[in-house]
This record gives structure tokens, sequence and C-alpha cells, in this order.
């Protein structure tokens, strides 16, 4: 009988080890696998999984496609074998509902990069269910980068700056657009000549300026919410036998080629952004939520970092040992 008991005893003990050990299958939904950022904030969340004995993670191609996105949530969770979810959203509004469900079936959710619903100035919960949100509102980045073409542009009159923004068609796109042209159109000396998409690829912005600079050559900077565009815009200048020098250019995300393209002279400057930390941040809070825990409902992105929000040459030159979260 007591042999019995001890028995007993040291299997209620060792039933919760066993439920710690269980596996966690976390999905994440990239926009597009393709794209740097993205493969930086999977890098984060494979960094992140590997503190722990019991975490999976697997990345899905969202191939900057909103309906192939929303299938694949609703393919997942028909799937049943991940408990967890970690999106980088092609479309913020239209893929709320397939989360909810998502969440609804017992499917936790992180949203990274932007917030999951109509607003994307309001980081918390638009989505019932919705756990956590690794993000940043996109348009105070804008208005970073738009406010440093301003002081560029101080003694000129006209300043003509091209704006490459990714696809017009994307809320958080169209968000920043409209925050540049506010703030660039409360000065009369500056003029927005023209506006190219470059999808977040160099490829596609090297045409896309290419064609710009056929009618618009005269450009004193070039504004830019992500650093691959500046990358093909570069190559456009150059070609065009332009002085890239003295063409002010800001990007966005701070990757290391836009980080020695500032440090070299070749660019002004960069809006800093972290996505090995957002990812890193995202797995971490999944699997606390999995394990019971209480997380934040909002980790602001734009405080996960040790830069300036916008990274200048002459910072630097005073931080030569930084180095960025992703390579570009």
């Amino acid at each position: 009988m007591k042999k019995t008991l001890k028995l007993a005893a040291l299997a209620t003990a060792i039933a919760p080890l066993a439920a710690q050990a269980e596996d966690i299958n976390i999905a994440y939904l990239a926009s597009s696998s393709q794209n740097g950022f993205n493969q930086a904030i999977y890098e984060g969340i494979e960094k992140a999984a590997a503190e722990y004995d019991n975490v999976n993670v697997e990345i899905f191609d969202g191939e900057f496609s909103a309906p192939v996105q929303f299938t694949q949530v609703e393919d997942l969770v028909a799937g049943g074998r991940f408990d967890a979810m970690i999106v980088t959203p092609n479309d913020t509004v239209g893929i709320a509902t397939a989360l909810e469900d998502a969440a609804a079936a017992g499917v936790k959710v992180a949203a990274t990069l932007f917030p999951i619903g109509p607003d994307l100035k309001n980081m918390e919960p638009q989505v019932t269910g919705l756990v956590t949100t690794v993000a940043s509102d996109p348009s105070i980045g804008a208005e970073r980068q738009a406010n440093e073409v301003v002081a560029f542009c101080e003694d000129k009159d006209p300043c003509k700056v091209v704006v490459l923004i990714g696809q017009l068609i994307y809320p958080f796109d169209n968000l920043r657009y409209e925050t540049f042209q506010k703030v660039l159109g409360e000065h009369a000396n500056i003029e927005i000549v023209a506006t190219g998409e470059g999808n977040y690829s160099p490829e596609t912005s090297l045409t896309a300026m290419q064609d710009i600079l056929q009618s618009h050559s005269d450009l004193d900077a070039v504004l830019s919410n992500a650093d691959q565009h500046l990358m093909g815009a570069e190559i456009a200048i150059l070609d065009a036998g332009l002085d890239l020098e003295a063409i002010y250019l800001i990007g966005g995300g701070l990757n290391q080629i836009a980080t020695d393209a500032i440090r070299g002279g070749q660019w002004d400057a960069s809006l800093a952004q972290f996505p090995v930390s957002m990812g890193e941040a995202a797995l971490k809070a999944m699997v606390s939520s999995l394990n019971g825990e209480e997380v934040p409902t909002w980790i602001d992105e734009s405080k996960l970092g040790t830069s300036p929000a916008v990274v200048t040459k002459e910072w630097l030159d005073e931080n030569p040992d930084f180095t960025a979260e992703w390579q570009g």
C-alpha cells in the first residue's frame, strides 16, 4: 500500500514536468519570406525559440499577397498543427476576420510590424483574441523622416523631392505617404515632383527611379520608407551621371547596407527599425501566453534598439561599433 502511494505521488510530481515538455509549435506568417526585413524577423523568432527545449517554429511565405496570407491562416487553423501564429500582415484590415477565427479556435495570435485592424495608429488589440502587437505607429516614423527632409530643404527654394514608397495599395504605405505629403506640404519651398512604388525591391525601385529621372533629373532629395528602395535609386542616380552626394537620401529600416552607405557619405539617414528584436519579443510573448502568463498587449518596436530614431553619419561616427540588425 505504501509503495502504491509513493508511485502515485511520483506520478503527480512528474505530470507538470511532462506538460511543460510538450512541444509548442508556432507559425510565422511572413508578408514575404523573400523580403530581407521579414527574414530578419524570423531570425529573431528562431533565435528566441532556441532558448526553449520544446518550441518549434516554421515560416510561411505570404508572397506580398493579401489573399495568399488569408488562406494560409485558414489552412493552418484547419490543420490544427500550430498552437500560435505570428503575423506580419499584408492587409492589416482584411486579415482581421481570419485571425479572429484563429483565436476563437484556440490559436494564439501576435502581430509584428503593424497592428491588425482598421486603425494603424492604435497599437492596442482591435481583433478579438489578439495577444500582442510588436510594432509602432508608422505615421510617427514617417513624420520623423519628412522632418529630416524639411531641415535639409530649409535654404533651398524650390526643393524638389522624389518619394519612393512600397505600394500605395497597402494601408500602411498610404498612411506613410499621406504623412509625407502633410509634413512637406506645410513648407512652400518644398515640392514633391514624383512618386514611385518600389515594392520593397531594389530592382523594382531601380526601374521606378530610372523612369522618374527622365523627367526630373534636377531633384534635391529622395524620401523613402525603405532602405531597399534607396539601393535601387542609388544605382539609377549614378547611371544618370548625377552627383549622388549632392542629393539628400533618407530611407527606412536601417539595414547594414544603409548603415555602411551613411557612414561612407553616399546616403544621409535612415529611420531605425529592429526586426530581429521584434521577432524575439513576439516569440517570447507567445510562449509566455501559451504557458498561462500575462503578456503586454503592445510592445513598442521603436524602443527595442539602442540607436536614435533617425540614424545619421554624425551618430554613426560617434558610435563606430554599431551594427544593424539585418543585412538588407
